[in-house]
């Protein structure tokens, strides 16, 4: 199936394995890379050289186009764009909007940009500023989300900019792909249906309580970061919630100084990414630890495997998944699925 996406990026099908960070790491990324979709590697939870490291594994699995996901408020982000252009990456996808001079800098070296957003607005700025393609997430996505669903924001960015677009937030299978095209998107990125594949190395007790969870056990709170978060309800997230702004604070101290150390931060450039995540947020100083030593709670559970100590970042479509493909098994359903609904509403059986 070719789209404006898989004659950008150069892969078999519009589909998107999403930059999650301790989930999408080499194994993943290249056994996306090779079932034909972009995979997309996590790299705001890597060290320089960790990242160096990681691009290089991907190569060493795959021939396949793959991505790298930056944050672009970071202060080592051109560190970063430098190991992108260096290493030949196809994609450099942000979380938040890169500079016009970043997205310059990338694509005079050949680099595609493309930025992820949550509202018209962001996609007409990047777009202005001459990013490649978009990844809009609707508020059904996991992580850090929106309050508009995929449904009103998807068709509001497609009629708003002349890039393609790409469809996040509540796609699972090949109905959804058809969906998103028939909205105008280029294609669909998912990332809760990529952590749960049997290539994803995420702690097989972990994967069990995504698989478990209803839809209505996936909440949106403001408690870990300030922010509204999309995961998994869990002790750690209603102990958050009901918690005294005091004991948020030591609880928030306790975690910052776990995340100081594992990554080697200095408490200065802690609370000054805590701060960049603000987002123009009034938030507590608790909050603006855990902004900042949020990757050590996504750690706990995605890497250590302690959903007690955790969280668990989460689509709401985590309450209708309910097995572990392959990530090749995985995108051949989505495509034979969506060609399916194609040829029944060809027929005029949809």
């Amino acid at each position: 199936m070719e789209t404006e996406l898989t004659k950008l990026v150069g892969v078999r099908h519009p589909i998107v394995q999403t930059g999650m960070g301790w989930v999408a790491g080499p194994r993943l990324v290249s056994a996306s890379a090779n079932a034909g979709a972009l995979g997309i590697l996590a790299s705001a939870t890597m060290t320089v050289e960790e990242l160096r490291g990681a691009v290089r594994e991907v190569k060493s699995r795959t021939d396949a186009p793959f991505g790298v996901n930056l944050r672009a408020d970071a202060g080592d982000a051109r560190e970063r764009v430098r190991i992108i252009i260096d290493e030949g990456v196809k994609v450099a996808s942000f979380a938040l909007a890169p500079s016009r001079e970043l997205i310059a800098e990338l694509k005079d070296a050949g680099v595609v940009v493309i930025p992820s957003v949550g509202a018209r607005r962001h996609a007409e700025k990047v777009a202005a500023w001459g990013a490649d393609a978009v990844i809009v997430q609707g508020g059904e996505g996991g992580g850090h989300t929106g309050e508009v669903a995929t449904t009103v924001l998807l068709p509001q960015v497609v009629d708003a900019v002349e890039i393609p677009v790409v469809a996040a937030g509540g796609f699972f299978d090949g109905r959804g792909l058809v969906a998103a095209l028939a909205y105008g998107a280029a294609g669909i990125a998912m990332g809760t249906r990529f952590l749960l594949t049997s290539d994803s190395t995420v702690p097989d007790a972990v994967k069990a309580k995504y698989l478990a969870a209803t839809v209505k056990e996936v909440t949106v709170t403001s408690a870990v970061d300030g922010l509204p978060h999309r995961m998994l309800r869990t002790d750690l997230v209603n102990s958050l919630e009901g918690a005294s702004r005091t004991r948020s604070f030591t609880q928030a101290l306790r975690r910052a100084a776990g995340f100081r150390k594992l990554s080697g931060l200095t408490w200065h450039a802690m609370i000054r990414d805590g701060l960049a995540m603000k987002h123009g947020k009034n938030l507590s100083w608790s909050q603006v630890l855990l902004a900042a030593n949020t990757p050590m709670l996504l750690r706990a559970s995605m890497v250590e495997g302690r959903t007690d100590l955790g969280v668990m970042a989460s689509g709401q479509v985590a309450g209708v998944i309910d097995d572990l493909p392959s990530c090749a098994e995985l995108v051949e359903h989505v495509m034979a699925d969506a060609e399916r609904v194609l040829q029944e509403m060809a027929a005029g059986k949809g």
